[in-house]
């Protein structure tokens, strides 16, 4: 599972995937040729949270 998410919404990410999983999550910064948007909101995305799964 990834979400990606702008840094106003990486706590958010982050504590859905650790109440989803129970497991600390990945964060990873996207390179700049990935145009992706926030799952919150239409700023673009700077993160990926992600599982270990």
């Amino acid at each position: 599972m990834d979400k990606y998410v702008c840094l106003e919404h990486v706590e958010l990410a982050m504590d859905e995937i650790v109440d989803e999983t129970e497991e600390y999550p990945i964060l990873e910064e996207l390179n700049t040729e990935e145009k992706k948007t926030c799952e919150y909101c239409p700023q673009p995305a700077v993160y990926v949270v992600s599982s270990k799964k």
